[in-house]
């Protein structure tokens, strides 16, 4: 950082790698845990993601803040902040600032400024009909932080269980995306697995079969889920896609709703080439991901469904 904002400058001023192409995003969101550390690096690991599913490498986060400061203590806000610089530390990026506005209701997140190869990109474009579609993190999310938020039976529990999974930064997926020179990828947020699969199978103009009952779930999600701990934008994201789905006989129905299930910093979906998924696999593994194969990708049939459960 050549200018940053210790002098109440406007604006941080940073160097660039020669050769590189710039990756932006930018998310933010209300608490999914009632811990305000474990929701800043949830938080923070949730926006730097989109960086890494195209195979980049974080370079810089500001931080975006709305706050209730006359309702809610000053140590909520620090110990989120905390959190996050924790996790864009983790990431090798640096912090160049940010913006807060005060509000009723508290919202925190990054915009992520990352770098990128040109000439690598993973994209919702990428799949190619043949190839395994891997998942790095266990489904669930939605459904526990439900249960945190409703201080459900064992809410405690549960958010160490969130915490552990929803905090991990998807950098092993995106150095795999870089190692193997993978063409598609996604990480699995708001739309679910279903609904993040299905964009990549439309952008790619191919077909995807998924395996809801070969995919792995967060501990208690299934139970959670049986009960109806299901939170609205989940059954929002199967309605959306229900045109374009089909669903086999048979499958265990609280796993197909997981499928669709509204992740927060969820795992990475690589779309790795069948000789290749042995070696993919291996890598995520020794790193402490998931390499979960949750689907293959197929060639589109005229008339035929673009998302099949099976």
């Amino acid at each position: 950082m050549l200018v940053g904002t210790g002098d109440n400058e406007d604006a941080a001023v940073l160097r660039f790698p020669q050769g590189k192409a710039l990756v932006q995003t930018v998310d933010f969101l209300t608490p999914i845990v009632n811990d305000p550390y474990r929701f800043g690096r949830i938080a923070a690991a949730n926006a730097l993601s989109d960086v890494y599913a195209m195979g980049g490498e974080p370079w810089s986060a500001m931080n975006i803040v709305c706050f209730p400061m006359r309702t809610m203590a000053a140590d909520v806000l620090s110990e989120a902040l905390r959190g996050g610089y924790d996790a864009i530390l983790e990431a090798g990026a640096v912090l160049a600032g940010g913006h807060s506005v005060e509000d009723e209701e508290f919202k925190y997140g990054l915009s992520v400024s990352g770098i990128i190869d040109p000439d690598h990109i993973a994209t919702n474009r990428g799949l190619r009909s043949g190839d395994v579609l891997l998942l790095t993190k266990p489904l669930g999310t939605g459904v526990l932080a439900t249960a945190v938020k409703g201080r459900w039976e064992n809410s405690d529990e549960l958010e160490e269980t969130l915490f552990t999974w929803a905090a991990r930064l998807n950098r092993a997926g995106g150095e795999a995306i870089r190692r193997f020179g993978l063409l598609g990828a996604t990480d699995v947020t708001g739309f679910g697995l279903g609904g993040h699969v299905l964009e990549m199978a439309r952008a790619s103009k191919v077909a995807v079969e998924l395996w809801p009952q070969r995919a792995p779930f967060l501990p208690g999600a299934l139970e959670l889920a049986g009960m109806g701990l299901i939170p609205a934008g989940s059954f929002a994201n199967r309605q959306f896609c229900s045109s374009v789905v089909s669903v086999a006989d048979g499958l265990d129905a609280v796993k197909v709703d997981l499928v669709f299930d509204a992740q927060t910093s969820g795992g990475l979906v690589l779309s790795v080439p069948e000789d290749r998924v042995d070696e993919v696999s291996r890598f995520l593994t020794e790193r402490g991901d998931l390499a979960a194969p949750v689907g293959r990708v197929l060639a589109r049939e005229d008339g035929g469904p673009i998302l099949t459960l099976r």
